[in-house]
This record gives C-alpha cells, sequence and structure tokens, in this order.
C-alpha cells in the first residue's frame, strides 16, 4: 500500500463522489434506488414496508436516520450481513457509473480512508483508529476493477 492517502467524506470535498451519500443511483434486484446510502439502510429492514418507504424518501440524510432508528424492526442477521451488503452497493455504484470507476481506478494504490468521527466501523473515527470498512470495500472494488481492466461484471 502506498504512502499517500485518500480521505473523503462530504460529497462536496474532494472525492466525495465515494460517499454513499453521493447522488448516483443504483439499480439492484429490479429497483432503482437513489443513492448507495439508501439501498444500504433499506435492507435493514428487507421485506418490510419500511424497505419500500426508504427507497422512496429523498434524502440521503434522511434514510441515515431512519436506518438507525431502533423503533423500526432491524433483521435479525443484520451484523452478519452488514458487510456484504455494503459491497454490493458499492459495486454496484461502480459498476453502473463508468466515470466513478474512471475516479476510483485514478487512486492507483493510495489508501482510501472515510474520514469522520461520527464512524468507528465504516470510518476512521475522526483519529484514525476507527475501522475504515467502507474505505476497504473502496479498495476492494478498486482492485477487482483493476483486474478486469475497468469492468466490473
Amino acid at each position: 500500500m502506498s504512502t499517500r492517502a485518500i480521505f473523503f467524506y462530504s460529497t462536496k470535498d474532494a472525492y466525495g463522489e465515494f460517499s454513499n451519500f453521493a447522488a448516483f443511483p443504483i439499480d439492484i434486484d429490479g429497483r432503482t434506488w437513489p443513492t448507495s446510502e439508501h439501498y444500504f439502510q433499506a435492507q435493514k429492514f428487507a421485506g418490510t414496508e419500511h424497505e419500500e418507504l426508504i427507497r422512496t424518501t429523498p434524502s440521503p440524510m434522511t434514510v441515515a436516520k431512519m436506518g438507525r432508528d431502533r423503533k423500526r424492526p432491524l433483521r435479525i442477521d443484520w451484523e452478519e450481513v452488514k458487510d456484504v451488503i455494503m459491497q454490493e452497493a458499492v459495486r454496484a455504484k461502480f459498476r453502473q457509473h463508468p466515470r466513478l470507476a474512471a475516479k476510483l481506478l485514478e487512486t492507483g494504490t493510495a489508501e482510501i480512508v472515510e474520514h469522520t468521527e461520527n464512524d468507528a466501523y465504516w470510518g476512521d473515527g475522526g483519529d484514525g483508529k476507527g475501522r475504515n470498512r467502507l474505505g476497504q470495500i473502496l479498495m476492494q472494488v478498486r482492485a477487482e476493477l483493476s483486474r478486469a481492466g475497468g469492468d466490473l461484471v
């Protein structure tokens, strides 16, 4: 891994397209999701009315709050499946938006870090001690794209 790191968080900043809040719709299972955040949050409630409500809510910030609302019935296997669901969402995003795939490939071997105090699982926790799972998934998808010559099938 290179010593160079790419930090992202806000959709308004450099590499903001890497954020799950970035407005790049994805098609999964015959439905269009406004952002990868919409898909991810909705899968916490797969098969319930909450899934479609989240899919059709305009704001990714609102759907993130909806997904964290424990008044909604979180699927019992969520902790076991959340990483796989995030991988599916990120792969779809970069496969379905070639400009994004090119931007991800342009990062070369740089470490990709979701830099935020708000999340020590998907991000770095703001102090670099978080798990940075979203950054790791982005680097995994980048490697898959690179091996496939830029096409993720």
